[in-house]
């Protein structure tokens, strides 16, 4: 059964620093028309950095959407739509947190809401760390914590941390030490 949609208009409505708003009209597999409207993104990275000690270095930051704080693994948009996601990995987190990985893993990509936003965040997972001087963003507050795995796991499970890309990334991770133990 063909599901696909064709774009027969398209209608940029913002044009953001970071966002792009679009209208467009499609035509349904069935042949009737209808309206989308979804918001383009650049893409971003985040990155679960883990301590040899087996604890996850997390961030705290307000998140003016939800006008409230949130616990986060680092994370950041990439600075242009070519760049290596590898690369704004390990900037980012250099940048929040001044680790630096001796291994760096992709664990996929996290897609939030595929039917209105189309960022696509890659998510990668940093081991071997040693640390460097933290460099935020002039306009980047957050606070820098640790948190044992198992904690962090804990806190998903629970509902305690409801961004999607560190619950995801978390319980990525924690498989995939798990598997590594078994084998």
């Amino acid at each position: 059964m063909n599901m696909e949609e064709k774009t027969t208009g398209s209608e940029l409505i913002f044009d953001g620093k970071v966002l792009h708003v679009y209208r467009d009209d499609v035509e349904l597999p069935n042949g009737e028309a209808a309206t989308r409207e979804y918001v383009k993104h650049i893409g971003a990275v985040c990155v679960l950095p883990l301590t040899d000690e087996g604890d996850v270095i997390l961030e705290r930051q307000y998140r003016y959407p939800f006008h409230d704080l949130f616990v986060e693994i680092p994370a950041g948009k990439l600075d242009r739509a070519d760049e290596d996601p590898r690369e704004a990995a390990l900037r980012e987190l250099r940048e929040e947190t001044g680790a630096v990985p001796r291994e760096l893993i992709s664990l996929g990509d996290y897609i939030g809401s595929p039917a209105i936003l189309g960022e696509r965040v890659r998510m990668f997972f940093a081991k071997g760390l040693t640390f460097e001087e933290q460099k935020l963003d002039e306009d980047e507050f957050l606070e820098v914590f640790r948190m044992p795995l198992e904690d962090l796991v804990r806190e998903v499970l629970a509902g305690n941390i409801p961004d999607g890309k560190t619950q995801v990334a978390t319980l990525r991770v924690a498989a995939l030490l798990k598997g590594e133990s078994n084998a």
